[in-house]
């Protein structure tokens, strides 16, 4: 395995964006991996090639270290849910306290395919934008299951996978402020145009914060983490 070669695991929205720039400013080879699972927010996967193309423009060792997507079909997870990420339902909370936009097994399944193909492609760390301090209560974003996984993962393929997670601990100002930190409001831009996060594919109208319908929780945690970022950054609204 390449202790130097990275897999992201890409989206096509804001943390998972983020994430990529922080692999590039880290490691010397960079992947990335999206899935195509059904989501309703298809729309953020169409802009995956555009963010990889745009910013490696902003510095140039990035260019020599971003290598192959890859895309996986991922239809036979949205074939066996039945959530309001891959139904056109409602967003609501269910009776358990989650909501209805969790989708059992995600992450475990975007992993697992994961350290998959890195393994083949010999790349030793994995990357993922999940956040226990600003998320939903989705229980395959908690640190105790992505370090739990990354256990399993070594165990049953005999590797050495390390499961990188940036975003665990801080919310979504402080994951603007990590994305400026790292490449400058040139890269804070970019994620804000180049990058979407709403839940119903909403992709018309440009925000301060970015694309989206404003209304479902992944826009409004953006919006709210955007403006409390802009305030500490000294922007007046």
């Amino acid at each position: 395995m390449n202790d130097k070669g990275a897999l992201v695991l890409f989206s096509g929205g804001q943390d998972s964006a983020t994430c990529l720039a922080w692999a590039l400013d880290r490691f010397e080879q960079v992947e990335t991996v999206g899935f195509d699972y059904g989501q309703r927010h298809k729309v953020e996967l169409e802009g995956r090639a555009a963010f990889r193309s745009e910013v490696v423009r902003l510095r140039p060792s990035w260019a020599d270290r971003l290598g192959s997507d890859h895309m996986l079909d991922l239809s036979v997870l949205g074939q066996v849910s039945e959530t309001a990420l891959t139904r056109d339902a409602e967003i609501a909370l269910r009776d358990d306290g989650l909501p209805n936009t969790f989708v059992p097994g995600r992450n475990l399944l975007f992993f697992t395919l994961a350290a998959t193909l890195a393994y083949r492609r010999h790349l030793r760390h994995l990357i993922g934008g999940m956040c226990e301090a600003d998320f939903s209560g989705y229980p395959d974003c908690r640190d105790d299951t992505l370090k739990s996984l990354q256990v399993t993962l070594n165990l049953g393929m005999g590797s050495n996978c390390v499961v990188h997670t940036p975003l665990m601990w801080i919310d979504k100002a402080a994951t603007w402020a990590l994305a400026k930190s790292i490449g400058g409001d040139a890269l804070v831009e970019l994620v804000r145009e180049g990058t979407h996060t709403c839940y119903l594919g909403e992709h018309g109208e440009l925000h301060d914060w970015g694309y989206g319908c404003g209304e479902c929780p992944a826009c409004d945690l953006r919006m709210k983490g955007w403006s409390t970022f802009r305030a500490a950054d000294g922007v007046k609204h």
